[in-house]
């Protein structure tokens, strides 16, 4: 009992200091904010930060492992009959018709946009996490398709399908940063999508379908 409220409490903690943090970032930008301010609005030491968050990025990518681990999980839990580029594909026109934050479309997200892309620190750990996410999928697509150890196919297919994913969500933050009305901009990307999945290949589209029970 006694560590299961410790573990709360530094749940807690670490939630408040992310909280505080981005509070910073969000009316002064990511760049301007430093550690030892973020302590001090947190009421913290400034080791107490770093424990938590060792990199000052980590503080605005805070669910990087969740963001990392998406296609991945998109293809494990894929219906039967369906493939991983399917899979894929429909979560993102989903994500599109929800106005849902993965994609940038959620009422409120201008801010945040623009706090990651004036910040040459955060962008080049977008391309970190989107590496990541690629050798993670090209992990499971070997997996689930079975695939031989000297098999190419899953880490080729991984780079197309997270590709797929980060050129909708480009065109998106552009289209929004140009002035383009929500709505417009998610018509504009699903067809994009319908575009991508369309020039991909019958291997690729096809590739690591379910077994139906």
């Amino acid at each position: 009992m006694a560590e299961g409220l410790r573990e709360r409490k530094k749940r807690q903690t670490r939630q408040h200091i992310s909280d505080v943090a981005t509070g910073l970032f969000m009316e002064r930008g990511f760049e301007t904010v430093t550690i030892a301010e973020i302590a001090e609005a947190a009421e913290v030491s400034v080791n107490t930060v770093y424990n938590y968050f060792p990199a000052k990025e980590d503080l605005f990518v805070d669910r990087e492992e969740e963001i990392v681990d998406r296609p991945s999980r998109l293809v494990r839990e894929r219906a039967p009959g369906r493939s991983a580029a399917r899979a894929i594909a429909e979560q993102l026109r989903q994500d599109i018709r929800e106005r849902h934050a993965y994609v940038g479309l959620t009422p409120g997200y201008d801010r945040f946009r623009q706090v990651f892309t004036e910040s040459p620190t955060l962008m080049a750990r977008l391309f970190t996490i989107q590496g990541k996410a690629v050798n993670r999928l090209g992990v499971t697509l070997r997996e689930e398709a079975d695939a031989a150890p000297e098999d190419p196919t899953p880490e080729f297919i991984a780079h197309q399908l997270v590709g797929l994913q980060n050129a909708v969500q480009r065109c998106i933050i552009h289209g929004l940063a140009e002035g383009g009305d929500v709505d417009e901009v998610a018509e504009d990307a699903l067809r994009k999508v319908d575009v991508m999945e369309a020039l991909l290949s019958d291997t690729v589209l096809n590739y690591a379908v379910k077994n139906t029970p």
